[in-house]
């Protein structure tokens, strides 16, 4: 089978490799839909400050079970899943209660590990989440970036009736967006580009603004009145969005990141202080937030194709690469087809 491995930032190949075995407690999936987010980004530039090389990416996937090792009696081969990328110790604090997503030793998929960009991944049936019959491999793939959104959502008490703000409109701020909508809040979504709030508007956004146009502050109490946002998330990450969200956030309010910061942060901690912020963070999902995710799309709640912007096949891994790199303003999804059979 052919594997892909990105052997140094900006160069991958292609190697022939066996079809792994599949042990006790394991499936072999046949890979379907790999698709590629700003962390592979990061990687392929050579940016990603927690990744070596050689390195085989995919963490974002969908597939069909095609053999199953003994002991697992709950999938059969044909099913659709999904792999969850988390590579966890189970013994530290974190995983001891529940938390597995903060494990001390956290490795992923692609980063830190081998991922699933070859044509069959062998992997912990406990990593393993079924797709309903109805999901196609296409939506199956945005899944873990969908777990993503739920995860954060849900640093939020409740959002029923909440009043919230997302900066940034790629792909995670308008899937953030489309989760806060499905769970009851009405959303402002911010971005400096129109292109992106576009996608925003089309994908369901309540309110959406261009803040190289329109103050932000100016924005919130045009769209909440004087008391502004209950939560603000940045999907962005950099000093800009964040210092926009603790100057113009109400006194008491929350903040969380969602975005990784790409640089040190220099932000105003003195007012963050002095109003009495919450400053939450969060980080990637475990498994209830997948089988929200799935939900959320079954139900028609959340929109996933609206994102796809482009399929390129497997061995097209590099051409996807430079597309993005060429169209950053209009790309939001790129996806690489593994195997074209089926959607």
């Amino acid at each position: 089978m052919l594997q892909q491995v990105m052997t140094s930032p900006g160069v991958i190949e292609f190697r022939d490799i066996p079809v792994p075995e599949v042990k006790d407690r394991e499936v072999l999936v046949k890979i379907k839909r790999i698709g590629i987010c700003g962390s592979d980004i990061h990687v392929y530039h050579g940016k990603h400050p927690f990744t070596s090389y050689p390195v085989t990416q995919g963490h974002e996937v969908s597939g069909e079970i095609v053999a199953l090792g003994e002991g697992i009696e709950d999938l059969k081969i044909g099913d659709k899943v999904t792999i969850e990328p988390q590579v966890v110790c189970g013994e530290c604090y974190p995983c001891r209660h529940g938390k597995y997503n903060l494990c001390e030793d956290l490795k992923v998929m692609g980063f830190q590990t081998t991922g699933t960009a070859s044509e069959y991944f062998a992997v912990d049936r406990r990593k393993v989440t079924k797709l309903p019959d109805t999901m196609t491999f296409n939506q199956g793939a945005m899944i873990e970036p969908l777990a993503v959104t739920v995860h954060a959502a849900h640093h939020f008490s409740s959002l029923e009736k909440a009043k919230v703000v997302v900066i940034g409109a790629g792909p995670i701020g308008i899937l953030l967006m489309q989760t806060c909508r499905a769970m009851g809040a009405e959303v402002m979504i911010t971005d400096i580009s129109d292109g992106r709030l576009e996608k925003a508007k089309e994908c369901g956004a309540d309110y959406a603004y261009n803040t190289l146009q329109t103050d932000f502050g100016a924005a919130m109490v045009e769209c909440f009145g004087k008391d502004k946002a209950d939560v603000i998330y940045d999907c962005a990450g950099n000093n800009i969005s964040m210092g926009q969200a603790i100057k113009y956030a109400r006194k008491g309010s929350k903040i969380v990141l969602v975005a990784v910061f790409a640089s040190m942060a220099n932000v105003d901690l003195a007012v963050l202080n002095d109003h009495e912020l919450d400053l939450d963070t969060t980080m990637m999902y475990t498994h209830k937030d997948y089988v929200e995710a799935i939900k959320l799309v079954d139900e028609g709640k959340v929109r996933l194709e609206p994102l796809m912007s482009r399929h390129f096949a497997f061995k097209e891994y590099l051409d996807a690469y430079k597309y993005i790199d060429a169209n950053r303003e209009d790309t939001m999804k790129v996806i690489i087809d593994v195997d074209n059979e089926g959607e």
